[in-house]
């Protein structure tokens, strides 16, 4: 914790989490319950992170929150859900062991950053969330049960206070006490697997996560079979394809999950389109290359948005992006195209060139962000790392 004149602050980060068995549709909003359980895997947060730095300080006069640098509305009521429950676990902490701890009256001022897009389909409210509900818990010292705390900001933000390969039970309880996250692997398990992100827009979403799900529950009779009769065995079935580290078991079932998903937003009425043009040549693309190879090299899933996430082992990556590149040639930022881990250049033979025989589309793709699995939530030490200065102000953003 950094503390300066009357100000204590404590700055983290938290990862996005790609869901490989989907959580679409909830049984509870306020309680934001799901109505099937859901898998993810956890990216490393090299790659893709939030950082938010908490501060609380007897001269704020209320709580207030910016997000990437622009100030928002603390009233929000998944916002005040996190707050409130954070301090009421605080303070039945301390009515059982009293001890030096920041005054539960004091407001907070909190800051936070995305470093990839914003409510593109990418997670940034499961990172979002968990992020604060961590940070929150780290100045206010609560040990307890965070997941079922971040799920009441975003249902997603659960399975990304912990890192790896995560599971999210949908529970049975009324109260949501049975609702939480589960690591089914940590980070260290499959080190070969690696993330390719397709940036296909960073544009907002038309349609948000919460009035897709809310709409799709009413209206989607596929939904519903999904929920009760399809999901249930394909988490047993990823739980073991992971644990076996079968990558073939693992991408087939996460490119028919994905499907799946769309398939039901598609069915809700008025229809759901999150995928466009270039979200199915990439599925095209993800299906020619895998049948050139007679096996399952690589996985595509996508969100409630049109960018892609790709999986891959290690040593199938520089070929892919080589693919890639032939397919979706980038158009002017050649030299920012590839961010994250390294990608080495390479020749696609010329079998694999005619497999790929597809219309080129420049730009379809803006950049890829390569990236691994990764773990949960950290708390930053650096003070270069603080978003809110010494008067529990934002710093400016560079």
């Amino acid at each position: 914790m950094a503390a300066d004149k009357s100000v204590v602050s404590v700055t983290c980060s938290a990862p996005t989490n790609i869901a490989v068995i989907k959580y679409w549709g909830k049984r509870d909003e306020k309680l934001i319950l799901p109505i099937n359980s859901s898998l993810s895997v956890t990216l490393n947060q090299n790659q893709l992170k939030t950082t938010t730095t908490v501060a609380i300080s007897r001269d704020f006069k209320e709580d207030r929150i910016w997000l990437n640098g622009k100030e928002e509305d603390v009233g929000h009521p998944r916002l005040q859900s996190c707050l409130r429950e954070i301090r009421r676990l605080a303070r039945k902490r301390r009515s059982q062991n009293e001890g030096d701890s920041v005054p539960l009256s004091y407001k907070v001022h909190v800051a936070s950053v995305n470093d990839f897009p914003t409510a593109a389909g990418l997670a940034s409210s499961a990172a979002g969330y968990a992020c604060l509900v961590y940070t929150l818990a780290q100045l206010y010292g609560v040990e307890s049960e965070l997941s079922e705390v971040a799920r009441q900001g975003s249902g997603s933000a659960c399975r990304s206070m912990l890192g790896g390969f995560v599971q999210w039970h949908m529970g049975e309880r009324p109260d949501g006490k049975d609702s939480i996250a589960q690591q089914v692997a940590p980070e260290s398990h499959w080190p070969e697997l690696r993330v390719l992100v397709l940036v296909v827009s960073a544009d907002k979403k038309p349609m948000g996560s919460t009035v897709g799900m809310q709409t799709s529950v009413e209206t989607s009779s596929l939904l519903k079979f999904r929920a009760e009769s399809v999901v249930p065995q394909r988490m047993t079935e990823m739980a073991q394809y992971i644990k076996e580290r079968d990558f073939e078991g693992f991408g087939q079932l996460t490119m028919k999950d994905s499907n799946q998903f769309h398939a039901t937003c598609l069915d809700t009425f008025p229809p759901i389109c999150y995928l466009n043009d270039t979200s199915r040549q990439i599925m095209g693309l993800v299906h020619c290359f895998n049948t050139h190879y007679g096996k399952t090299k690589v996985a595509y899933t996508f969100d409630a948005g049109p960018n892609a996430v790709i999986f891959l082992l290690e040593d199938t990556v520089n070929e892919f992006v080589a693919a890639i590149k032939q397919v979706f040639p980038p158009v002017v930022n050649g030299d920012k195209f590839l961010k994250g881990l390294p990608v080495e250049p390479a020749e696609l033979s010329k079998e694999l060139q005619a497999a790929l025989a597809m219309n080129p589309s420049p730009g379809g793709i803006q950049y890829i962000i390569a990236t691994q699995v990764g773990p949960g939530p950290q708390v930053l030490k650096d003070p270069q790392q603080q978003l809110l200065d010494p008067e529990g102000l934002p710093k400016p953003q560079s």
